[in-house]
């Protein structure tokens, strides 16, 4: 079974930072802040394996260009995969209830 690698834009990173800073200073739960990127960076690491098996985007500026979405309890990743490089390409990752 092939392993692909995933990498994540800075847009992505920026998100997922701003996800954990939004939960900690916003919220004041640091803690759940920690759980929460935790999580959404553990359900990352899994699109090394299979990325196929999660749906295509149909929706917003990504739908029908070959992208596909993770959902991730309130948020959702999209993503792409480059086949000939075995390499997953994440490039945004936002709460659901955005408009993406």
């Amino acid at each position: 079974m092939d392993k692909y690698r995933v990498r994540l834009n800075q847009q992505a990173f920026r998100e997922i930072n701003d996800i954990f800073a939004y939960i900690a200073l916003e919220k004041l739960s640091p803690e759940n802040a920690k759980g929460q990127t935790n999580r959404i960076w553990e359900a990352l690491k899994k699109l090394e394996i299979f990325p196929q098996s999660h749906q295509e985007r149909t929706e917003g500026k990504y739908a029908g260009k070959g992208y596909r979405q993770l959902l991730i309890e309130n948020y959702i990743a999209i993503f792409r995969i480059d086949e000939s490089n075995k390499t997953v390409y994440v490039v945004t990752v936002q709460y659901q209830g955005r408009n993406i």
